[in-house]
């Protein structure tokens, strides 16, 4: 396996040097070109692995890349900080009552819309009862179900009550605060953050502008252009020709290629990679086949072969950098061990081993490669594996809303900077609970965790859960991977989260 993928990256490299070559030299006849660099306009253009085939409202986006990319254009009452505090955004301040169940906000004054139009409290109410699911199914309705009213008292306060006491549910007002009855957030959002939409093609590009009226720190760039390059190939040769300045979540395979003109970030990527398992399906409705799969899977070779050594291994559904979670002891809850894998898969009725198949979005390297690792792996305890490579959009109706899959290999984050975004999905009833996980005690733990009054107490149970998850082999945990960025020499201000975000306010040239 090490020999064949070496080979492949020889290979890689000879067709990017030649690809790189041709783009560099052609159609070089000696003149100076009159046509402004990007650095002369200040605008950069972003390389992307996948389009937002997405709703664009931010309350209805289901998908990660999707928020990523619109971090830039909405904000909510508070944001989060690259160390993962909260702070105040939309709220100049806030204040929590002694029984605390009430915020009081206190508005920001002169914030616009990029429509112009000036955000009131008004607008905070409308957005804050949208989320909770006044007229639609919005998928923020579980989180904001905790409240029991959302009042103007006047012009520029507002309050929110909740039903109970619960320390997570600041961090869901990082939610977009939106113009009040604006029906069209889904193809032309307006927000009011540091960049303003321009326009999507399809397949194409995403473009944003500066938004010369943003209410704080201003960004330092005047437009960024987000080019989608769905194929790892292509998005190598768009760095290596310079058509693009920065790439993050660069797959490491790449990260020797980028050439002399980029250097590399290196942060975490907030996410779980795991292969996913549909409990709903045999074999894998069986905890012994689960967790014969565990023992089965050499995660530090996957690391070494298909990460270069990149990555942090975890063993439940949580990512280092939400740290006050992160359950670290976990990690050693299975180690590699192919004889007990066979025992396992013995116990369950599987002597012989069986076929299964792996559905991975081709678009990510990374996760083709892992399945491809993981394929050589399980032969070893006589476990045949078929890899089915799809398009993004295709495993995101097929595998993930319609659940028609029997193992897949992708990363799942957080959409706020909880416990509960990462572990609500595991629920038996949770809408987006895509490997029908089906745990009574699970499910009791949760509801433990959304009714305890002090956060000591709540912790523990969020890392009981993890431990479920865990000890049931819901899933064969891997890894949350270390996230590279490639950034163009003359670039700078690149800055990572504890939450799936591409924060380009604070990149700037440095000339």
């Amino acid at each position: 396996m090490k020999k064949r993928i070496w080979a492949l990256l020889l290979t890689a490299l000879v067709l990017s040097a030649v690809l790189g070559g041709c783009a560099d030299g052609s159609g070089d006849d000696g003149a100076q070109s009159t046509t402004p660099t990007r650095a002369e306009t200040n605008e950069i253009v972003v390389g992307l692995m996948n389009d937002l085939d997405d709703s664009l409202d931010p309350h209805l986006t289901v998908k990660a890349g999707t928020r990523e990319v619109m971090f830039n254009v909405f904000e909510g009452l508070v944001k989060p900080t690259p160390e993962g505090e909260l702070i105040p955004a939309l709220a100049e301040k806030y204040t929590l009552s002694d029984d605390q169940r009430t915020y009081t906000f206190t508005l920001r004054q002169g914030v616009k819309f990029h429509n112009g139009q000036e955000m009131t409290a008004e607008d905070v109410v409308w957005s804050l009862r949208r989320c909770a699911g006044e007229g639609q199914d919005a998928p923020l309705v579980e989180a904001f179900a905790a409240i029991d009213a959302v009042e103007q008292v006047d012009a520029s306060t507002v309050t929110v009550t909740l039903k109970e006491p619960n320390g997570e549910f600041l961090a869901y007002l990082t939610t977009a605060i939106l113009p009040a009855d604006y029906t069209g957030q889904d193809t032309d959002p307006v927000g009011t953050g540091p960049f303003r939409f321009v326009s999507r093609s399809a397949q194409d590009a995403i473009v944003l502008e500066k938004f010369d009226d943003y209410w704080g720190t201003p960004a330092y760039l005047d437009k960024v252009t987000f080019k989608i390059n769905e194929n790892a190939d292509s998005l190598m040769m768009a760095l290596q020709s310079g058509a693009i300045d920065l790439c993050n979540h660069l797959p490491t395979a790449n990260a020797a290629q980028i050439g002399e003109d980029f250097y590399i970030e290196e942060g975490a990527m907030s996410l779980v990679q795991a292969l996913y398992l549909n409990n709903a399906q045999a074999p894998f409705d069986n905890v012994l086949v689960r967790q014969a799969l565990c023992y089965a899977t050499d995660r530090q070779e996957i690391l070494d072969l298909a990460f270069d050594g990149y990555g942090t291994l975890v063993g439940s559904s949580m990512y280092p950098t939400l740290s006050k979670y992160f359950d670290e002891t976990l990690t050693d809850t299975y180690s590699y061990d192919p004889e007990k894998a066979r025992e396992l898969l013995a116990q369950a009725g599987y002597p012989d081993g069986f076929s299964m198949t792996i559905t991975v979005p081709s678009n990510y390297p990374q996760h083709v490669d892992t399945a491809e690792v993981l394929a050589q792996q399980y032969k070893a305890v006589g476990i045949t594996v078929e890899i089915l490579p799809v398009e993004w959009n295709v495993w995101v109706e097929d595998a993930y809303t319609g659940r028609n899959f029997q193992s897949t290999v992708v990363g799942v984050d957080a959409s706020a900077m909880t416990a509960r975004a990462m572990l609500e999905r595991f629920v038996s009833t949770a809408g987006d609970n895509f490997i029908n996980y089906q745990n009574s005690d699970y499910d009791t733990l949760f509801a433990q965790a959304q009714a305890a009054s002090d956060e000591a107490t709540q912790v523990q149970l969020y890392k009981d859960l993890q431990r479920n998850l865990a000890e049931n082999a819901a899933n064969v945990y891997i890894q949350a991977p270390a996230d590279l960025v490639a950034v163009r020499k003359g670039l700078e201000g690149v800055v990572f989260y504890p939450i799936y975000v591409l924060d380009l306010s604070t990149v700037r040239y440095t000339g």
